[in-house]
């Protein structure tokens, strides 16, 4: 638990201007530079620890979050702003089957490489297994009931986990279903980058994108030269972050980048 006050009253102001976004509220991205880094993780595959840079982005933003932006680690409850009690990441993913799937990285923040893999590849052997996941346990429960109706239960689903914070044991849901943020790597599917939706079902404040990795003209030493490039996007959700919170993020990723081995 925090000990940090996060209901000034602006953010008490915030919650009551802003509804819950659909779609993101503040929209942001960077491109950075991975030349090095994916070398480093070269060296770490080469260990054995089949590091990708989903890993990497999941610890950097967890580490950033739990050491220096605690303000995305809150939901809204009731009208007021209140902390997680733990730190949690949810992955998404493209099983083999090729529906998407979300695996749940708990206290990210505190884990090295090695740590993240094995839960994340955990996490996978189960889905592939057929242990379902808590959206795809909601989608099926959903799907199941006739138009207009699916939408009614939608909105009081939404209402009873969001706007009064009370878990649904029977769909497997609570205030933290989806952990403090999601990130999604796009760039497997072939796209530079996104702009992602904020969970309209979760509590998350912060959405990552990972886009594509693409070779190109960069600044290096004072020399324009080929560079491994990636572009990450986030989405954040206004009622309780600013741009402020998104621009330290972004600053702890970009030292992180440079600076890969303090996650080992």
């Amino acid at each position: 638990m925090f000990n940090k006050d996060f209901n000034t009253p602006w953010r008490l102001s915030a919650a009551t201007i802003y509804r819950k976004p659909v779609d993101s509220k503040i929209l942001g991205s960077a491109e950075l530079d991975v030349t090095d880094l994916e070398a480093y993780i070269s060296g770490l595959r080469k260990k054995g620890i089949k590091v990708t840079l989903t890993h990497f982005f999941t610890l950097a933003a967890g580490r950033a979050i739990a050491e220096e932006v605690p303000e995305f680690n809150t939901f809204l409850k009731r009208g007021k702003i209140y902390p997680f009690e733990k730190l949690a990441a949810s992955v998404s993913l493209r099983m083999p089957s090729g529906e998407m799937s979300s695996i749940k990285v708990t206290e990210p923040g505190k884990k090295n490489y090695r740590e993240v893999v094995q839960q994340l590849t955990a996490g996978i052997e189960e889905a592939v297994q057929g242990e379902e996941s808590k959206t795809n346990r909601m989608k099926g429960a959903l799907g199941r009931i006739p138009w207009p109706f699916r939408k009614w239960a939608y909105g009081l689903i939404r209402f009873i986990l969001l706007d009064l914070g009370i878990s649904i044991p029977a769909l497997g849901l609570s205030a933290q279903s989806f952990g403090t943020y999601i990130i999604s790597n796009v760039g497997t599917l072939g796209l530079d980058g996104g702009y992602p939706a904020m969970m309209p079902i979760g509590n998350v404040s912060l959405v990552l994108i990972l886009g594509r990795v693409r070779e190109m003209p960069w600044v290096h030493g004072g020399q324009v030269v080929p560079r491994r490039i990636i572009k990450v996007s986030a989405a954040l959700d206004h009622r309780v972050v600013d741009a402020a919170h998104g621009g330290k993020l972004f600053n702890y990723l970009r030292r992180a980048v440079r600076e890969p081995q303090i996650f080992e």
